[in-house]
């Protein structure tokens, strides 16, 4: 067993990652300070023992870590590195409860557990509910945080940053990048890695510029720019998005569409070759059925009356895009707009925008190469001789590739049974199961049923168990299943 993994290589990885939580942490003090918040102990404790972890596990691994990270090490670090980051991540909720006392939202050490993994994988299902605006500064700007580094990736991060990994990078970046496909835009994963932080980083200010030029004060377009890109879905306000004048839910709309874009493109748009974009069918399928989409749900909204044709068009290009990209920022309850639109809503909780984008579900590139493949194989009963490869950007697809995204489909949806079956012994209907494990599993945030968006997207009345199991959920829907579900198999511990 000893030589089949490289340990010292994966915990001096695990001890930087662990150490960067640590320093973004800091990042929470001066919103304390600046607020007079009560939580400001409870992040300098969890900072600075944070960082001091970090460290001396990053320094206790650093001699004979230098060697190459392999595919199975890969893997083990990215897994490890979500779960510890959402381990240490938990530590400001949950010391904070020891200083503040009396009206704070966050009680066990499973909540504030809860809270982070959601936050890491950027599912944005709370347990805060009703109670999120009892939540200090600081904490809501960890929150946001948390949302922010999951976004793109703490792990890209860490490419980009620490050359250290040396020529291992890729396997990092191949397990961490969702999607089947991803899109290397210069030959170095380093400057790759670099060049999709610096997109990220900059849409973040953007919006967050156009957000603080409407009717939300410096902080609030901070925490709501961060939950945006990466499309988490956080709100530092009870009401969501819905407490905000229309013009800042429009800016909203426009950044969560270009959150579900895969990045690579809008880094290629961004260098003036915008027909990169156009010429990608995953995207041109993305806009398009969002299209379609805001088109039904505007039309039944004025058909039935519900708003004006301008709120109708809005509430339905808020939602649809929130619900496509995974975000969950809500601004109505698109539960109470009857059982059709509920339906499609849930559905739609699958798709998932476009891989090597931020955004969590399944994908529109699995779901098109899949229908595009079972099409196919209606034809090869017919002409059982000829060659029919699946197509995509007008290349012919390999067989492999198809095959994993098949198994990818089935795995997800037997998951998504097994869980359903699992928290229906923990939720009071059927729909409420159906929706936790439909708003964890897609990393979306609301469900349907009771923890549907016109319930405050609230997961705290699920009981203990019940969380940790969501939260795992989380952590599987975000690495895209195959990563996290590979470290339950023995053959992955095993020699040959």
């Amino acid at each position: 067993m000893g030589h089949m993994f490289n340990y010292k290589a994966i915990f001096n990885v695990l001890g930087i990652l662990v150490g960067l939580s640590g320093i973004a942490m800091l990042l929470a003090v001066p919103f304390s300070i600046f607020y007079g918040s009560a939580d400001l102990t409870a992040i300098l404790y969890s900072s600075l023992g944070t960082i001091l972890i970090g460290a001396l596990t990053w320094l206790l691994t650093r001699k004979g870590a230098k060697s190459e990270l392999k595919k199975r090490d890969g893997y083990l670090v990215v897994t490890l590195g979500w779960i510890s980051m959402s381990i240490i991540g938990a530590l400001p909720y949950y010391l904070a409860k020891f200083t503040i006392g009396e009206g704070y939202p966050i009680e066990t050490f499973t909540d504030a557990f809860f809270e982070t993994m959601s936050g890491f994988t950027t599912t944005g299902a709370t347990i805060l509910g009703e109670q999120i605006e009892a939540l200090p500064h600081g904490l809501h700007f960890w929150r946001a945080m948390t949302h922010w580094i999951g976004g793109m990736g703490i792990i890209v991060l860490t490419i980009a940053i620490l050359p250290l990994l040396g020529i291992g990078g890729m396997q990092l970046y191949a397990a961490e990048v969702p999607g089947p496909t991803p899109d290397k835009l210069t030959p170095r994963v380093k400057e790759t890695a670099k060049r999709l932080w610096i997109i990220y980083f900059s849409l973040t200010a953007l919006e967050m510029i156009l957000l603080w030029l409407g009717d939300m004060n410096f902080y609030e377009a901070l925490c709501h720019a961060m939950a945006t890109l990466s499309t988490g879905g956080f709100s530092t306000s009870q009401a969501s998005l819905g407490g905000f004048s229309a013009y800042s839910q429009y800016v909203v709309i426009v950044f969560m569409f270009l959150a579900g874009t895969n990045f690579a493109l809008t880094y290629f748009a961004l260098r003036g070759k915008p027909m990169r974009l156009w010429a990608n069918e995953e995207f041109r399928y993305y806009l398009f059925i969002s299209l379609i989409l805001i088109g039904i749900v505007m039309g039944v909204l004025v058909y039935n009356g519900t708003y004006g044709l301008e709120e109708s068009f809005r509430a339905a290009a808020f939602q649809v895009i929130s619900v496509v990209t995974t975000t969950g920022f809500g601004t109505e309850a698109f539960t109470e707009w009857g059982n059709v639109l509920t339906v499609l809503f849930f559905v739609l909780m699958f798709s998932g925008a476009c891989a090597g984008s931020t955004s969590g579900g399944v994908k529109f590139v699995r779901t098109l190469l899949v229908t595009k493949n079972s099409y196919l194989e209606l034809k090869r009963q017919i002409h059982p001789k000829a060659i029919l490869p699946v197509r995509f950007n007008k290349k012919a697809v390999n067989q492999d590739t198809i095959s994993k995204i098949v198994a990818f489909f089935l795995i997800f949806i037997l998951l998504f049974v097994f869980g359903t079956f699992v928290m229906s012994f923990m939720t009071p209907d059927f729909s409420t199961a159906l929706g936790t494990v439909a708003a964890t599993l897609g990393n979306i945030g609301p469900g349907i049923g009771e923890v549907g968006p016109q319930d405050a997207i609230n997961f705290a009345r699920i009981p203990n168990f019940g969380k940790w199991f969501l939260s795992f959920y989380m952590l599987l829907g975000r690495l895209e299943l195959f990563t996290v579900l590979m470290l339950i198999t023995p053959f992955f511990w095993r020699e040959k």
